[in-house]
Order: structure tokens, then sequence, then C-alpha cells
């Protein structure tokens, strides 16, 4: 009876718990490489549109004075 009991509760040994374990963080490690990579190819990209002569034209046309308006009285 206290055989069949002792056997009963290791189900798991220490080697094959430390094998899951091992796997699941590798797993887990290979998706942090993936997300990773996907980060600097995202900024790669984003400098590249950000570079564009299209975005460039629209920062550089930049503020505009608009106190020359009717609004505003420029008696000089």
């Amino acid at each position: 009876m206290l055989t069949t009991y002792t056997s009963i509760i290791a189900l798991v040994s220490t080697m094959q718990l430390t094998i899951v374990l091992i796997v699941t963080a590798s797993i887990f490690i290979v998706f942090i490489g993936v997300a990773i990579f996907k980060m600097y190819k995202l900024k790669a990209e984003n400098k590249r549109l950000t570079d564009n002569s299209f975005y460039k034209s629209k920062v550089e046309e930049g503020y505009q004075d608009f106190t020359s308006g009717h609004l505003y009285d420029n008696n000089n």
C-alpha cells in the first residue's frame, strides 16, 4: 500500500520537469528574438519613410506668420 502511494506521488521526475522547463524557456527566447528582429526592421522602415521627400516638404513648409491678416492692426 505504501509503495503504491509513493509511486503515484512521483509521476513527474526532476529530469522530466527540467526538460519541460528548458523547452519552454527556449520557445520564449525564440519569440523574444523574433520580436527584437521585427522591432529593428520596423525602426529602419520608419526612418526610411520619414526621410521621404514628401514628408520633408511638408515639414519644411513649417510655420507661416499669420499676424499680417485683416484681424490684426498692422499700421506700420
